[in-house]
């Protein structure tokens, strides 16, 4: 697509050319706000077991009038293969706390995401997570 480009910041693991091509395809994800809406209405939350994650650089010059061209997005991906993507900023932020102080422990540990309610827009809320 004309205007529209992917880069790849930071990845917890090395990737394959393949890998890199798969991850930068945000397509194939689940969107996790959309994800979270879900399983809150069916009584449940997203657990997500992490194998690998990544940030990506987009430019995209068809964005909507008023939104900005360049933004990131945060692709999480499962042990089960899943891959999830958002743009949150708050959520990435609570990940990224717990996956430094996890990467190196032998301990199991996974994510679960969920929403709060936001202090400064009623009626909103923000993504974040906490370990399982």
């Amino acid at each position: 697509m004309n205007g529209y480009s992917v880069e790849i910041i930071e990845t917890a693991t090395d990737l394959t050319a393949k890998e890199r091509i798969a991850i930068k395809d945000t397509t194939s994800c689940i969107a996790l706000d959309s994800a979270v809406d879900e399983a809150e209405k069916a009584g449940t939350k997203v657990r997500i077991d992490v194998a690998n994650y990544a940030v990506l650089s987009v430019h995209n010059e068809n964005a909507k009038e008023g939104n900005n061209k360049d933004y990131n997005n945060y692709v999480l991906v499962d042990k089960d293969g899943t891959k999830y993507v958002t743009g949150s900023e708050a959520l990435f932020s609570s990940f990224k706390s717990i996956y430094d102080e996890m990467k190196n422990e032998a301990e199991e540990w996974a994510i679960e995401v969920y929403k709060k309610p936001s202090k400064n827009f009623t009626g909103k809320g923000f993504l974040t997570c906490s370990i399982i």
